[in-house]
């Protein structure tokens, strides 16, 4: 692919994954709003983003078999936690910045358990299995994931474990 064609669709992928996940939240807030069709109308149009953000990976090869996949994914998480956010949380400090920070240490907490639940699912694929769990919880404040159901509040933000949500 020519490289200009593929700058671009790299920054429409970009841009149709943060719509995708914009409209969700303003779904969210519609929802609690008391508009639940414009909730639903939000959904769809998400939907509709995702579906746009997807076509743009498939053409610039970004979507390949399961365990290339998750290898993908411990490099993202492993690039969030050891480079990303270390560099935002420090811009956040610089600038004093309490709710960036908080938000910033509830993702690169998050982001650890990412990467290691997907090197263990790494590590069942090779061994052509799939992961023992049925469901997966996560926290709907701070993005801490466990598989099965929490008994515990959330080692993060301290939430509840009856607030997780389940997958």
């Amino acid at each position: 692919m020519k490289k200009m064609t593929e700058k671009a669709l790299n920054e429409a992928f970009a841009g149709e994954s943060m719509a995708h996940m914009k409209y969700l939240a303003f779904s969210e807030i519609a929802e609690k709003d008391g508009y639940p069709k414009i909730a639903n109308l939000f959904r769809a149009i998400a939907y509709a983003e995702q579906v746009h953000a997807t076509n743009h990976a498939k053409v610039l090869g970004l979507l390949k078999k399961t365990a290339e996949n998750l290898q993908a994914g411990i490099d993202g998480e492993n690039f969030e936690v050891e480079e990303m956010y270390p560099a935002y949380d420090a811009i956040a400090e610089l600038q004093g910045e309490k709710r960036a920070k908080r938000s910033i240490f509830y993702a690169l907490e998050a982001e650890k358990i990412h990467a290691d639940m997907y090197q263990s699912a790494l590590e069942k694929i090779n061994g052509n299995q799939d992961i023992d769990v049925e469901e997966v919880y996560v926290c709907p404040v701070c993005g801490h994931t466990h598989y099965g159901k929490p008994t515990e509040k959330c080692p993060i933000c301290n939430l509840s474990p009856e607030k997780y949500r389940k997958f």
